[in-house]
């Protein structure tokens, strides 16, 4: 693509972001300058963190994505070779569910189909939806390797999936087990503990009774789930209750289903909750699992995997789990066994899926090992060796990997990567782990001694967890398990830097490590930068179900996507969490016009048939060209740092104050010709356009496409020359502190005395006797060589700059760093008028403190009204005395 037609067409009076970003998006991707292959640079890869297939673009990924792209762009500017890898995740839960409502749309069930005609289904399902969040990223300007797309269930990840579960059911990891799991009703599936989402609700507690045999008495146990009465084996009470230490060893009979248990006496209960005395149900709760196991009782399982009663519950059987709670509270009540009800906070697990309540529920599922795997993991994330950013996260990520329980990776679902287990008789430990159909049933015949044919094996119908194939992420998307020596691998593995929410730390984050460290003895990544979640002014999170969430392209529609970026990153501190307000991305949009009439400014200052060259060597004799390159490099180090600090946001606000307040509105103004209307001298625009250029360089990974086309528009480029492939700027020299201090001075004078020409009500273009008494002879001298500037942003008459000078009569004055600026007033207002509207103003702050004093020496009022009232008054009062104080010092300027 040549650029010779876009530097010598007409500038467009307004930037239009729809007409330039699918342009350079489309160039960037033709022209494969994010495409990677090994070579001998240093590399730098990212993994996205692959969205669910049929997924949309949200607000989480519109920060998670642009965060990614910038420290892409950039790493890919300084010379090193980036691969940043893109992808997608089958998300079994997510997809089944929307799979299996498509269907019921159709009047078809699940259980109506054959495995194989569901699959069908799902790939029809994904074939359609899927990748349109990948398109929808290229619209935020992701600079991803296109070409390396991945997708969880491709055949390549999906044998290296089964790979990894055979390797760690072989070494010892991988273990068949009945244990106490989190069951989603919805889903029909196992969750892992990850996956449950507690919520402070408000719940009832049921005070219910239950007889003792053989007696009169009665116990009092407090639930909030009344319905697993039907389930209960055993009251327990802590062995030093006085209240019941006679009853222990006793019979307690169930209400509902008579059935007769003992109280036993354990020191797990807690006497100071509810009434102190617990009922026992081990098949529907986790501690009273671990009870049953250690008092050897019986387990009822009561409930179906719908969340209905099953016929162990003897009653409500087929209704759901809360319709029976109704029905079981009002039958209490009928035998006046409900003591009474209280309401309470109560925390309650709920599926992150689905979102409905889960079910602790005693299951056979597939468990992996994790404590052994864990060490590594932790171990080096605390020496440092994968650094967290914030690093405040390791003491959460410490805690939970000392906690660390074994991982149910099973679920019960069709979408997903097949459990290789293969089973041919009746008892639970009747299985192999085997890659094929052959395979399985060679060992099996092994291990059973007998002669089987394929039609006695049948494979596990459940799917492993999804996230058992997203721990292998970093390392499968380079084929580093089915090939462990190839050459992609060896080049990219480990990756540089891993974007993502500290809501997955352990989902994900923990288990990429531990995967990195067991299957290639190395960590999968070098730096975790944790950024918040997108939050709306509430501080509730962003959703398109609770709608609150703005969608991201409509935004980029209406902003732009470099102000959409710009307006999220500014509201992301690292490692805290957005607080998003759309203002933020108008802010951007702004930005992205003041850049384009900058820009649009300089060109307009071309002569015609005169050929411009940007350049960056500036006049050394010049304070504002000494100035505004000592500003890009001291911007730039600390720029720099705030990269290698992972402070995104900060680096944004020092280049926007960089290009908008310096460069825009000072430097520009400064390098314009003496003379007004005439262009600026072509010496002073050569510079002016290389600084410009340079600055287009440090703004592209945050404003990719509008520095993309001024960069091209700057001078002509060759065909397959680009912005976003171009050198990072290098940091060399040292900024010149005089400079900077110098023009700062200068900067604040010139703003001091627009500050009193607006307060005075003085015209801009009234010209100024300006009098200016320096601090000290060196800085008068100084400001007098550089009296040239106060001109081209002032209507001075004259200037002078002397340490001597005495306050003129009739002036306005005004104090910057002990040097004092004075402005003669005669003859530029109506001093007699001034002075009598100052003498009003005073007369009516007077009246207004007097009735403020009237309320605060009134005792009454002090000692009744609210504080905030009376702290408010007496900031009045000090506002009055300031402003009237401010006033007499005018009026003196004037009568002086």
């Amino acid at each position: 693509m040549s650029t010779e037609e876009l530097t010598n067409e007409e500038i467009p009076k307004h930037y239009d972001p729809a007409a330039t970003e699918q342009k350079w998006s489309n160039f960037w991707e033709e022209n494969q300058f994010f495409h990677s292959e090994p070579d001998d640079r240093e590399p730098f890869t990212v993994v996205i963190p692959p969205p669910n297939v049929t997924g949309v673009l949200h607000m989480g990924h519109m920060l998670n994505n642009t965060i990614q792209d910038v420290l892409v762009r950039r790493a890919r500017m300084q010379g090193k070779n980036t691969c940043w890898v893109p992808g997608t995740d089958h998300a079994s839960i997510a997809t089944e569910a929307k799979v299996v409502q498509k269907l019921r749309k159709k009047g078809i069930k699940k259980s109506d189909l054959s495995r194989d005609k569901f699959m069908e289904h799902a790939w029809e399902w994904t074939d359609q939806h899927g990748g349109i969040i990948l398109q929808q990223l290229k619209t935020i300007g992701a600079s991803c390797d296109w070409k390396r797309t991945r997708f969880t269930l491709e055949e390549e990840l999906y044998e290296a999936v089964i790979s990894c579960f055979i390797q760690l059911y072989e070494d010892g990891y991988i273990y068949r087990g009945k244990r106490m799991i989190n069951w989603d009703p919805a889903a029909q599936t196992a969750l892992s503990d990850e996956e449950v989402i507690h919520k402070e609700v408000q719940s009832k507690l049921y005070h219910v009774r239950y007889k003792i045999k053989d007696s009169d008495q009665y116990v009092t146990i407090a639930t909030t789930r009344p319905e697993t009465i039907l389930a209960d084996t055993a009251v327990c009470v802590n062995p030093d209750d006085e209240r019941y230490k006679g009853l222990i060893g006793k019979t307690a009979i169930i209400p509902m289903v008579n059935r007769e248990v003992e109280i036993i006496a354990d020191e797990y209960v807690d006497p100071e909750f509810g009434t102190g005395c617990l009922k026992i149900t081990p098949a529907h709760d986790p501690n009273d699992y671990d009870l049953g196991i250690k008092h050897g009782l019986e387990i009822i399982d009561m409930l179906n995997a719908d969340g209905t009663l099953s016929d162990a519950a003897e009653h409500y059987v087929g209704k759901d789990r809360f319709e029976a709670r109704k029905l079981i509270i009002k039958d209490l009540e009928k035998q006046e066994l409900l003591v009474k009800t209280e309401d309470m906070p109560n925390k309650v697990g709920y599926s992150e899926r689905t979102d409905v309540v889960i079910e602790p529920r005693l299951s056979l599922q597939w468990f992996c090992k994790m404590e052994e795997l864990s060490k590594p993991a932790l171990d080096n994330v605390l020496n440092d060796e994968v650094q967290f950013h914030p690093a405040k996260f390791k003491n959460s990520y410490q805690h939970w990997m000392e906690n660390i329980r074994d991982w149910c990776i099973s679920r019960q679902l069709w979408w997903g990567h097949r459990i290789p287990a293969w089973y041919f008789g009746d008892g639970e430990n009747e299985y192999v782990i085997a890659r094929t159909e052959d395979e399985a049933l060679e060992k099996a015949q092994e291990k059973s001694g007998k002669t089987l044919t394929a039609d006695q094996l049948s494979q596990d119908e459940d799917v492993l967890d999804t996230w058992f194939s997203s721990w292998l992420w970093p390392i499968s998307v380079f084929d580093g398990i089915n090939k462990p020596d190839n050459r992609e691998v060896n080049y990219y593995y480990p990756t540089q830097d891993l974007v993502t929410a500290p809501e997955i730390m352990f989902f994900w984050v923990a288990r990429m490590i531990m995967a990195g460290y067991y299957f290639r003895d190395e960590k999968p990544f070098s730096n975790v930068y944790f950024h918040g979640i997108v939050r709306d002014e509430k501080r509730q999170k962003m959703s398109k179900s609770l709608g609150n969430s703005p969608d991201p392209l409509k935004l980029i529609e209406k902003y732009g996507a470099d102000g959409t970026r710009v307006g999220m990153l500014f509201a992301s501190p690292a490692g805290n969490d957005l607080l998003f307000d759309e203002a933020l991305c108008e802010q951007g949009r702004n930005f992205s016009n003041k850049i384009w009439n900058a820009f649009r400014f300089l060109s307009m200052n071309k002569e015609a048939g005169t050929e411009y060259t940007p350049t960056l060597e500036l006049d050394s004799d010049n304070l504002a060209d000494r100035w505004m390159k000592s500003r890009i490099l001291s911007t730039m180090k600390e720029v720099e740092n705030d990269f290698e600090a992972y402070r995104l946001n900060e680096a944004l606000k020092k280049l926007y104050s960089l290009v908008w307040d310096d460069f825009c509105d000072w430097y520009i103004e400064v390098s314009k010709s003496d003379v007004p209307g005439e262009n600026m001298p072509k010496e002073n625009l050569e510079r002016a356009l290389g600084l410009f250029e340079l600055l287009m360089k440090l703004l592209h990974p945050f404003m990719p496409f509008i520095t993309e086309e001024i960069w091209q528009r700057i001078q002509n480029r060759s065909t397959y020359e680009a912005l976003t492939i171009s050198e990072w700027p290098d940091i060399e020299g040292e900024a010149d502190s005089e400079a900077i201090e110098l023009f700062r001075q200068i900067q604040e004078q010139i703003s001091a005395i627009r500050n009193i020409q607006a307060e005075m009500g003085l015209s801009p273009k009234a010209e100024l006797e300006i009098k200016i008494k320096p601090a000290g002879s060196e800085l008068a001298q100084q400001l007098e060589t550089e009296s040239w500037i106060y001109h081209k942003f002032l209507t001075i008459s004259d200037i002078q700059f002397d340490t001597s000078i005495d306050k003129p009569k009739a002036s306005a004055s005004a104090l910057v760093r002990g040097t004092e600026l004075f402005i003669p007033l005669e003859g530029l207002i109506d001093l007699d008028k001034e002075k009598e509207r100052i003498r009003k103003e005073i007369a009516k702050m007077e009246g207004f403190l007097k009735s403020v004093n009237g309320k605060l020496s009134n005792e009454k009022f002090v000692e009744n009204a609210p504080d905030a009232v009376v702290e408010k008054e007496r900031q009045k009062k000090a506002d009055a005395e300031s402003d009237i104080k401010i006033l007499n010092e005018s009026l003196e300027n004037l009568e002086a």
